[in-house]
């Protein structure tokens, strides 16, 4: 945004908080131009204003992990993050993960062979998750993964099969 975009946004914000604005999400390599209220999240505009409805509604408050994106190869709650807040990041959500081709990432294709998911809810949040966990490193043990997923909850219990599947990913990631 320019400075000139941004002050007339602030001029409108001013006048009235509700007032939609213009803002530039980059989401899965394409640009989408929307008109929000500043207020919106992130998980709003993906699913109600882009309908990219994988990543799922959980707990609204930042609890469950349910929400998670990447933004810049970062996780990120969606439910707690504003849209407008992730204008100069390249999003990825879990139907951009996969190539280009269709074949599965790595990671989703790990869940698949270790059968880490059940009911399946949590499942985008927790792919990207782990995506995130393998390239920030944090994969020497299976306590060591735990702890960097344990932002993201699964009801289902579905734990140890997860784990595996991170394991198994994070070794063909690197290669």
């Amino acid at each position: 945004m320019t400075v000139q975009e941004l002050e007339r946004t602030a001029a409108r914000v001013h006048d009235d908080p509700r007032a939609p604005a213009e803002v530039v999400l980059r989401v899965n390599g394409r640009e989408h131009r929307l008109r929000l209220d500043l207020r919106a999240s992130l998980l709003e505009a993906l699913r109600e204003d882009l309908h990219l409805t994988g990543t799922k509604v959980g707990c609204d408050h930042g609890q469950c992990g349910a929400c998670t994106v990447l933004v810049d190869g970062r996780r990120v709650l969606s439910c707690l993050t504003l849209a407008v807040m992730a204008q100069d990041g390249e999003i990825t959500t879990i139907e951009g993960l996969a190539g280009p081709d269709g074949a599965l990432h790595p990671m989703q294709q790990a869940f698949v062979d270790h059968d880490a998911f059940q009911c399946g809810y949590c499942t985008p949040g927790q792919i990207l998750s782990a995506v995130a966990c393998v390239a920030e490193g944090h994969v020497g043990s299976d306590a060591e993964i735990r702890k960097y997923m344990s932002g993201n909850l699964c009801r289902c219990a579905a734990y140890p099969n997860i784990v595996a599947a991170v394991r198994d990913a994070a070794a063909k990631m690197r290669a």
